[in-house]
């Protein structure tokens, strides 16, 4: 999800624009510049495509999430089990999202963003005919490992092949796609389960992938201003090791992995809550619960509001808050307040997801690629425990459970925020000092 989606994060110079020999406008364009731009040759190519490729990886890396119940009910395993499903997938894209970042450098972002979501496609096809929890939770987790190459590279390849002035739009059409496929994998399944299962809904999605793959190879541009890099494993590992010992951006990290995982263990349980008593909702009215994803697209975009009259800590207590109050609310009997607590959470994640990503390509002062893959790995991990951690607590305690992880991991927000607020008010005194 990017700021407005479902996890990409939104990094708009994690490439250095390609230089240019010509004199160059106050954009700092040239007048000759060949890269793309709105209303020129290739830009609704290539923005259709790279949307196309957003809603495949996302319709896939959730495909099981609103299906977890009717998973459980075949292989009679628990949801703890059964959230694997999930887990295992997003975990897999936190694993290799900086692997692939690098072999980008090497061997192009098309090259590593169609062989991906080939992978990915392909392993789709195969996951209806998993005969056991173990066997789909496996080919989930090798699905995860392949769309890593989405989120590592179509930043980069937009950052290289767009004029600066049309790359916040570029962006944007892609992060859409994220939340488009994001959505629509859980509402489809949803439906398409109530009548015909769910590997007939998992199906669906497969094919509808291969769909957006095929028609993303075929209209992307091929790459004009890529230029390779060498794979030097050390020069990597040091460029990560400076980000893991600046603290503010392990904070982020931090918030960022915390925030995901209140979100991560509401929506891989809510299934079971409103499929049980007192709700007993169908599967296809389950499957639409996660149309909510709307309220996080528009409370994303407020973020930068947020933050300008509140401060960036301002606005992780806000959104802490809305979120906190939002699992009270839906602790209550009452559908309708069940569903206004989803839409405070959602509301309150998104906007701290957006306030923290964002401040991570502030904060880096280099290597902000590989920042960025590092906050996605740290979200996704997040994702991955919520998940489990979630669906263990509901197995245990019901949905007083799960919300009670989730009210500590929000603890968890606000005590990074009071310690960040604490560690700069000291820096803050220690600058007069060391002027004099």
């Amino acid at each position: 999800m990017s700021p407005a989606s479902t996890g990409a994060s939104t990094v708009l110079d994690a490439v250095t624009p390609v230089p240019s020999a010509h004199s160059t406008s106050e954009a700092g364009e040239s007048a000759t510049d060949s890269r793309l731009t709105p209303g020129g040759p290739g830009y609704r190519r290539m923005s259709f495509a790279l949307f196309l490729a957003g809603v495949a990886t996302f319709a896939l890396l959730y495909s099981t999430q609103a299906l977890l119940p009717l998973i459980s009910g075949e292989f009679g395993v628990a949801p703890s089990e059964a959230s694997w499903t999930v887990a295992a997938a997003t975990g897999g894209l936190a694993l290799f999202v900086l692997p692939m970042s690098a072999l980008s450098e090497r061997f192009g972002r098309r090259t590593v963003m169609t062989a991906s979501l080939a992978v990915a496609v392909t392993v789709g096809m195969l996951v209806p005919f998993a005969p056991s929890i173990g066997a789909l939770v496996a080919l989930r987790a090798v699905q995860g490992a392949a769309l890593a190459g989405l989120p590592a590279s179509a930043t980069a390849y937009l950052a290289e092949e767009v004029r600066p002035k049309a790359l916040v739009t570029a962006i944007g059409l892609f992060v859409a796609g994220n939340s488009v496929g994001g959505m629509s994998g859980r509402v489809i399944t949803g439906w398409v389960a109530q009548e015909w299962g769910w590997r007939i809904a998992v199906g669906v999605i497969g094919a509808l992938a291969v769909g957006c793959a095929v028609a993303f190879r075929l209209l992307l541009p091929a790459p004009r201003h890529f230029k390779a890099g060498s794979l030097r494993p050390r020069v990597l590992l040091g460029t990560v090791r400076d980000h893991l010992s600046d603290p503010l951006l392990r904070r982020l990290y931090a918030i960022g992995a915390l925030f995901m995982t209140v979100f991560g263990g509401v929506y891989t349980v809510i299934g079971y809550r409103l499929t049980e008593a007192p709700f007993g909702l169908p599967q296809g009215i389950v499957g639409s619960i996660f149309l909510v994803y709307l309220v996080g697209t528009v409370s994303a975009s407020t973020a930068g509001r947020l933050v300008g009259r509140l401060g960036r800590r301002g606005a992780l207590y806000l959104a802490g808050g809305t979120t906190a109050a939002g699992l009270l609310l839906s602790l209550a009997a009452s559908l309708p307040l069940v569903l206004l607590g989803l839409v405070l959470i959602t509301a309150g994640f998104f906007a701290g997801h957006a306030v923290a990503s964002s401040a991570v390509s502030k904060t880096a002062t280099h290597g902000r690629a590989q920042a960025s893959a590092l906050y996605q790995s740290a979200y996704y991990i997040g994702s991955s425990a919520g998940s489990t951690v979630g669906a263990m607590a509901f197995h245990a305690n019901g949905w007083t459970g799960t919300v009670g992880v989730g009210l500590l991991a929000v603890l968890g927000v606000v005590t990074i925020t009071v310690l960040g607020s604490r560690a700069a008010r000291v820096a803050a005194r220690r600058e007069p000092v060391a002027a004099h």
